[in-house]
């Protein structure tokens, strides 16, 4: 691996990656550095790359150890991760003296302000690279904390989420640097007197020590923006995992301490803060004066909280929402009855975009194969589940592991809801005989009883959907406005040939700032975001504050301070 580059070469070294960032971001159009395949990488690869038997390897070697990160303020070790596959991963990481370590990460951060944007972006490309040489390594640290298939922890836990950090340190060097030159020169015509010379100096000023808090599910994916986004807006990183997701994260700080030293900075402007059992540092760090930027994915309730408390921080937080699929019409049955059983069974279900609710009138639908009625619909949604997971390989492959305890009650609980239409059956996992892996569950419910909203109106984290019945199509509208307004949602799916009620939807969605997916029937799913081009999140909605990744999310977390001289 490349060592001790300046910054001057390490710009030179990933220009061209950065440009095409730009440029992606300008178009929207697909584009990625990092290649999702798994044989990509090793030696006829992705240079100086780890191949498949080297990452397990590299895994494995970090069992068992402590995790060594050399940082400052180091008072014992905490770590009790055990994989949702079912093996403790016995893996101790650095606890830290916040006394010592905040006051570390501060003093680090004038220097790196003083590279400007352009360095610390090529600095943070550097970091992006040497985490894509080891995804193979990251793709087994995330399926054993979060309890992704391998493929899955694979790809989105390694290429698309380091196309997800590019993606934000895109965003961060254009919002610093297409506001304002570096320097410039401001001469006013005085008529027959002197002009009036003044040299002006903008820079990008960081806000200060910026917190990730990170996520069981999704520690990389959802982690990356936050953290490259502050990184590259010149402030230092704290990064406060999930206690039963530390290593993904902890790898990465390993790896950007690395670059960041070599590189001729602190390496203290990233840091660990792992908890001990039951610590909950999370409040404490949220409201400390040090801490001016906060990233938050999870539970609603932390995240409204972080919203009212942590006043002095700029918060940006991704919760919970209730997605919702209107199921009007289709041009393409059995394309949409394919797309909406990936959807609901990938990951188990455990996606902050996985589709809750499902709206069908009571009348039943048109189709490509003749009308269909509310009841054959879900029957039929039912069965296409059965059929893709109906082979235990396929279906481990697609499900992965349930992550904890609460989302198997969850599963085990959707059965006194309502009529189960489709039952969760238990998967064995011969690899992994200690994981639970579980089919989703599918539950039909009257839109029009009252007593039912408490179910389809709340979030249920897992593999549970909910078959709601409503009056019509324009039903199906209003109460879709009305789940994303009080409820949130980070993603919509709509299935209509009427362009009428596809305007409906539409409108809907641009009122309610919901992010819409139409009429899905191939292979891109309404749970799937690409890096570059799709918004995750809207920030216009209760579901989440912040877009993965937009002008709004690098924006807040820097000022342009002026300094101006007498020429």
């Amino acid at each position: 691996m490349t060592a001790g580059l300046t910054t001057a070469q390490l710009t030179e070294k990933h220009r061209a990656v950065l440009d095409q960032a730009l440029d992606a971001i300008r178009s929207r159009a697909y584009w990625s550095p990092h290649p999702e395949h798994p044989k990509a990488y090793g030696a006829d690869g992705v240079p100086d790359s780890l191949d498949a038997a080297q990452g397990q390897a590299a895994f494995e070697a970090l069992r068992g150890k402590r995790f060594e990160l050399d940082q400052p303020g180091t008072d014992g070790w905490s770590g009790s991760e055990v994989s949702p596959y079912g093996p403790e991963l016995g893996i101790e990481y650095p606890h830290a003296d916040l006394g010592i370590l905040l006051p570390a990460m501060r003093a680090a951060m004038p220097a790196w302000r003083e590279a400007g944007p352009e360095a610390r972006a090529a600095v943070c490309i550097e970091i992006l690279s040497r985490i894509n040489a080891r995804t193979h390594e990251f793709a087994h640290a995330v399926m054993h904390t979060s309890g992704q298939a391998f493929m899955m922890a694979f790809q989105a836990g390694g290429p698309h989420a380091q196309d997800r950090g590019l993606e934000a340190v895109a965003y961060a060097l254009r919002a610093q640097t297409g506001e304002a030159p570096a320097s410039a020169e401001w001469v006013k015509p005085q008529g027959k007197r002197e002009p009036l010379k003044l040299d002006k100096q903008f820079t990008s000023v960081p806000r200060g020590i910026s917190l990730l808090i990170g996520c069981n599910t999704f520690p990389t994916w959802n982690g990356y923006p936050g953290l490259f986004a502050s990184l590259a807006t010149g402030n230092a990183v704290l990064v406060k995992p999930h206690p039963r997701a530390v290593l993904p994260l902890a790898l990465t700080v390993q790896v950007a301490r690395e670059v960041l030293g070599e590189a001729g900075f602190s390496p203290d402007l990233v840091a660990l803060a792992a908890e001990r059992d039951g610590e909950g540092i999370a409040k404490t760090l949220a409201v400390r004066p040090e801490i001016r930027i906060i990233d938050y994915t999870g539970s609603s309730a932390f995240g409204d909280w972080l919203e009212a408390n942590a006043r002095q921080a700029q918060v940006y937080t991704e919760k919970a929402g209730v997605n919702t699929v209107v199921v009007d019409s289709t041009g393409d049955y059995k394309g949409m009855l394919s797309n909406l059983a990936f959807s609901l069974s990938l990951y188990s279900g455990q996606m902050c975009t996985t589709p809750q609710n499902l709206l069908i009138p009571r009348d039943g639908i048109a189709t490509d194969a003749g009308h269909k009625s509310y009841d054959e619909v879900v029957s039929d949604v039912a069965a296409a589940v059965e059929g893709l997971l109906g082979d235990d390989a396929r279906a481990n492959a697609l499900l992965g592991a349930i992550v904890n305890d609460q989302v198997k009650e969850r599963i085990d609980a959707a059965a006194q809801l309502g009529e189960v239409a489709l039952a969760s059956r238990t998967v064995a996992n011969p690899d992994f005989p200690g994981a639970t892996v579980r089919t989703p569950v599918i539950v039909k419910l009257d839109g029009a009883k009252p007593d039912t909203e408490a179910a389809y109106l709340s979030e249920c984290f897992g593999p549970v959907s909910f078959a709601v019945a409503v009056d019509s199509a324009a039903d199906a509208v209003e109460l879709l406005r009305r789940t994303v307004r009080e409820k949130g949602a980070m993603t919509v799916g709509a299935y209509t040939t009427s362009a009428e009620v596809e305007r409906l939807v539409e409108e809907a969605c641009l009122e309610e700032c919901a992010q819409l997916s139409l009429n899905l029937t191939g292979g891109v799913y309404v749970n799937q975001t690409a890096a570059f081009s799709d918004f995750h999140g809207s920030g216009g909605n209760p579901a989440a504050n912040a877009v993965l990744c937009d002008t709004a999310f690098v924006a807040g977390r820097f000022h342009t301070v002026e300094v101006r001289r007498q020429a």
